[in-house]
């Protein structure tokens, strides 16, 4: 990460590595702390039909992410519509996070954070991961002044992390509870 703009204040660049490390932890310790409660709805649905419905959010929300890389892109070159795709994506950013605290919410309360195998330790982490590294997106996107490189990683952490999510849950629960590598 680059230093602050001639002038400005480190504080920013500092907050963007301390932030989500905080909100990540902080999920953790909830997570680990609060005492689950499976049989806890999600928009009415509980049980398997929470689950369902927690795997076509979770994959309207991979898609979601997947549009935030083509715009991204897009972006990227500069074009006469960079400020409408700029746009576009900004709001394609605040749509998906939206979407994506129901599912995250359900997930925390309703089983918690746990590492009993591989795939459901994946996902607690990665769902931690998530939300740590929205925050670092946010204030680095707010900063400006930063190597070229700095968003584009922070934005591909953050689809890697939806992608890690919906791979290990909703594709492994529309897939018969089973999803390639697990």
């Amino acid at each position: 990460m680059a230093g602050p703009r001639p002038g400005g204040s480190p504080v920013v660049p500092l907050l963007a590595v301390l932030a989500p490390v905080a909100v990540s932890l902080g999920l953790l310790w909830f997570g680990r702390a609060h005492v689950p409660d499976p049989g806890r709805s999600l928009f009415g649905e509980s049980g398997e039909d929470a689950l369902r419905l927690k795997s076509w959010l979770g994959s309207a929300l991979f898609g979601l992410a997947l549009a935030q890389v083509v715009l991204a892109l897009a972006m990227y070159r500069r074009g006469p519509a960079a400020r409408r795709v700029r746009v576009g994506h900004r709001v394609g950013g605040w749509l998906a996070f939206a979407l994506s605290l129901p599912i995250a919410q359900h997930c925390l309360l309703a089983y918690g954070v746990r590492f009993t195998d591989v795939r459901v330790g994946l996902h607690s982490a990665a769902g931690c991961f998530l939300y740590g590294a929205f925050a670092a997106k946010v204030l680095l996107v707010r900063h400006g002044g930063l190597r070229g490189w700095v968003l584009p990683v922070a934005g591909g952490a953050l689809f890697c992390a939806v992608g890690v999510l919906w791979w290990s849950a909703a594709l492994w629960f529309l897939n018969g509870y089973a999803a390639p590598g697990f």
